[in-house]
């Protein structure tokens, strides 16, 4: 509500501003001479001229201050061992874009109100300053050529070979949800194909390879806190995006071309929710606890989850591409591990007739795959 009104006030502000210009520029067209070599009256160019110190300097000011009031919002915790670094990066390319934008957009409206039309005024001519030119390349150049070697740097950490010891798991995005599958006790992924893709068998799954037998498929992603986790990330149909806002990870899931990234957490979903206890704006109600039982209403730190949320608009269903994720400890994921049951024995009728049709289908195409090499000798 308090948004709205402000949106309101600050849109009514405009309005008026708006008025106020178009009617100084009719008083002055009334006022103007059509007579050679008189004078045109400009009673409201220094009016224009403060304008242009006015509104930015307030527009600064609110823009300052509501970034100030949700500064708790936009300085989330990290949970990865990488985090803290990314931080940094991202938090010294803001300062020095701030003190760009002030800088340059100081200047521009100060000149504007400085060199506005003065009767007997007289332009000078300035073609060019070669060492002013040199100045603002080269600073510019140095200061992009750091931030761009230092994002590269981190990210070259990210995407280089996970260790051993990685717990892989494969995140399948497709419109409109996420799908996550485990390797099983192998620890080896059974393959796939997008040819035996149904609404059944939704990752397109080998069932003729063995690797597949004890495969799982999970609705969340659940972690291990302390251990490194690779995910393996592909597309059934668009391009999705991999994004895992507290992990400072992202990555685009095309289809056709898996990717791949990996990090460590370092806190449990529990420790995050503690964590968070501090932060007043995690103190408020969770919108989705209050339409209900007065006793049901909890604080958004009690609710809170990390999450898998779509960074690539794929469709008109992209807002729902949320996946639920879970960091436990190492017992508690051991534990979780063994509820599991693979896919193959849930579905044990399904793939029976799976097995069949796949196998047939690698006969036909190695049939098809002999007879273009008959035809092309």
């Amino acid at each position: 509500m308090n948004g709205l009104l402000l949106t309101f006030i600050v849109a009514l502000v405009l309005a008026m501003f708006f008025i106020v210009f178009r009617m100084s520029n009719l008083v002055s067209i009334l006022r103007s001479k059509n007579k050679k070599n008189e004078e045109v009256d400009i009673s409201t160019n220094n009016f224009h001229a403060y304008l242009f110190l006015l509104l930015p300097l307030a527009g600064t000011i609110w823009a300052f201050w509501y970034a100030s009031r949700h500064m708790t919002l936009w300085g989330q915790p990290e949970a990865s061992v990488h985090g803290a670094e990314y931080d940094w990066l991202s938090k010294i390319a803001h300062v020095i874009i701030i003190l760009m934008f002030l800088v340059t957009n100081t200047g521009l409206f100060y000149f504007a109100y400085k060199y506005r039309y003065k009767r007997n005024n007289k332009a000078t001519f300035y073609p060019d300053n070669t060492k002013l030119e040199v100045v603002w390349t080269i600073i510019p150049a140095i200061i992009l050529a750091i931030l761009v070697f230092t994002g590269w740097n981190l990210w070259r950490k990210v995407t280089k070979d996970a260790p051993e010891n990685a717990i892989q798991i494969e995140v399948v995005g497709k419109q409109f949800n996420w799908i996550a599958r485990y390797p099983g006790k192998d620890g080896k992924f059974g393959g796939y194909n997008f040819r035996y893709t149904d609404d059944i068998n939704e990752l397109g799954l080998d069932f003729t390879d063995k690797n597949v037998n004890d495969d799982f498929q999970a609705t969340e992603l659940v972690l291990v806190k302390g251990k490194p986790i690779q995910l393996k990330i592909r597309a059934r149909d668009v391009i999705h995006s991999v994004s895992l806002p507290h992990f400072r990870q992202k990555m685009d899931a095309v289809p056709g071309q898996p990717t791949t990234m990996w990090f460590i957490p370092t806190k449990t979903t529990q420790e995050m929710r503690e964590e968070l206890k501090t932060n007043p704006e995690y103190l408020k109600p969770d919108p989705s606890t209050t339409k209900g039982d007065p006793a049901d209403i909890k604080a958004r730190w009690e609710t809170f989850d990390y999450e898998i949320v779509c960074q690539e608009i794929c469709g008109r269903g992209h807002f729902s591409m949320r996946m639920r994720v879970v960091v436990l400890d190492e017992k508690e994921y051991e534990a979780w591990v063994a509820k599991q049951e693979p896919f193959v024995v849930k579905n044990k009728e399904y793939v029976l007739e799976a097995v069949k049709r796949q196998m047939k289908m690698k006969q036909n195409a190695g049939q098809a795959f002999v007879e273009n090499v008959k035809n092309t000798d």
